[in-house]
């Protein structure tokens, strides 16, 4: 599929706060407008569109993604409906960009794709910290083996959420606790980095909702090398990404997977890399979505279906570990 115009019109289905956040950063995005917004709530969609300047409010995802003007939609629902709003989409033939994790397991990973390819329409992760300018610095000082190879590798992630099962995070029926909200992190950091593990070891202790509130991931390689990996929704983290090399070590600073500064530490010297990033982050994606679009592809270079692919097997295999069913 590929987009006429240089123009591209969005369309915005769930009306939460990652979807506002993004809509923010549309703005700062070249020839993107937000044409349609839809939530179950008319009243919500309205009241979004109205904030965000979007031109149409729907209160129906049906609707939306009957839109003739709509390039592109962008998934922003619980991760339990991630597949089911991906189907809706490419079944109208609607170019998508859902929000991480892709969908609750790998077969319905597989089954997005595989309509996808057949419908011939774009689809990706919306695994935005790949994109971020302090990101692709780090994967790029790895390419160049400046500081040797990686030796290790520790990522933590924590936030501490107030308990209420009821909500987003808590509740098992809406995809609750700390791996597929804020775990995936950690565990994309190892596979963008490092690749798939050989082994994989984790152990999680788990809320009265009976999700995990505190999971450990630990991940190793035929090479020697090991990745130590944290999530937790009850206590705040450092929330760094720290990488070991032969000849020195670099941090991803707090909030590792958002805009942030990059630290690099040697023998002979220690420096801070500031990147001038004045918005959420969210449009480094949208633009590159874009970028795909227009050139016609169906499939990102960067967040590839392989990578998705990888990383909901990671996911998967985490959870069975730690006896983690939906």
């Amino acid at each position: 599929m590929k987009i006429g115009s240089k123009n591209i019109n969005w369309g915005i289905l769930g009306c939460g706060k990652i979807a506002g956040k993004f809509a923010q950063d549309l703005r700062f995005v070249n020839n993107a407008t937000l044409h349609a917004v839809a939530s179950r709530s008319i009243e919500k969609s309205r009241a979004f569109g109205k904030v965000h300047n979007a031109y149409n409010c729907y209160d129906s995802y049906e609707s939306l993604c009957t839109d003739p003007a709509i390039d592109v939609i962008y998934i922003a629902t619980p991760h339990t409906f991630h597949f089911e709003h991906t189907m809706l989409c490419l079944n109208h033939s609607k170019a998508v960009l859902c929000e991480k994790p892709f969908a609750m397991n790998a077969n319905q990973v597989a089954q997005m794709i595989a309509l996808a390819k057949e419908k011939n329409v774009f689809l990706m992760e919306a695994m935005w910290t790949y994109f971020l300018p302090h990101y692709q610095y780090v994967l790029e000082l790895i390419q160049s083996k400046e500081l040797g190879e990686i030796t290790n590798l520790k990522v933590d992630f924590g936030y501490d959420f107030k308990f209420d099962p009821t909500s987003r995070i808590f509740n098992k029926k809406l995809g609750g606790g700390s791996l597929l909200d804020i775990g995936i992190y950690p565990l994309f950091t190892a596979l963008s980095m490092l690749g798939i593990p050989d082994k994989i070891k984790a152990e999680a202790q788990m809320t009265i909702t009976k999700v995990d509130e505190s999971c450990t991931v630990s991940l190793s390689y035929d090479n020697g090398v090991k990745a130590e990996l944290f999530s937790t929704i009850v206590a705040r983290m450092t929330t760094e990404a720290v990488i070991e090399f032969d000849k020195g070590t670099v941090i991803i600073d707090e909030q590792f997977h958002k805009p942030s500064s990059v630290s690099i530490k040697t023998n002979e010297s220690t420096k801070q890399v500031k990147f001038d990033v004045n918005t959420h982050g969210y449009n480094f994606e949208a633009a590159h979505v874009q970028e795909m679009l227009l050139k016609g592809n169906t499939e990102s270079t960067i967040m590839t279906f392989d990578k998705s692919s990888a990383l909901i097997g990671l996911l998967d295999d985490v959870r069975l570990q730690i006896g983690l069913e939906y």
